[in-house]
């Protein structure tokens, strides 16, 4: 019971798990590897903005995958991302359409825009 209440208060504890398990297998990653693994991640977390947290642990999942195979197949770091990696991770995440915070906010702005013209359109005055 006690576990459903803090979940209620900070969200999913079996996703934390595993978003903690997925960074700690990026740290496991040799030098290049890492690093680079590692500035991609920060970046999604600012350009991303994803809000629902099960296309969150897919992606980074997915992402720990992808770097994982690259060690194993000794895969050079720019044959991953190519000579831009802001494309790679603009792509990388396009993948994953889950729910965005940009996307809270399009609601909150159709809403204020729609109150502020009224039920039929038309604005209301002041």
């Amino acid at each position: 019971m006690a576990a459903k209440w803090i979940e209620t208060l900070v969200g999913s504890l079996d996703q934390k798990r595993q978003y903690k398990h997925h960074m700690a297998r990026i740290e496991a990653l040799p030098g290049p590897y890492r690093n680079a693994a590692e500035a991609l991640q920060r970046y999604f977390m600012y350009h991303g903005g994803i809000l629902d947290g099960d296309t969150l642990i897919t992606m980074l999942g997915d992402f720990v995958d992808l770097w994982e195979r690259a060690v194993a197949d000794g895969t050079p770091v720019r044959a991953i991302v190519g000579d831009d990696p802001v494309e790679f991770a603009e792509t990388f995440l396009q993948a994953y359409a889950g729910k965005q915070w940009i996307d809270k906010e399009r609601v909150r702005l159709r809403k204020a825009i729609d109150a502020a013209a009224g039920d039929n359109g038309e604005e209301k005055s002041a």
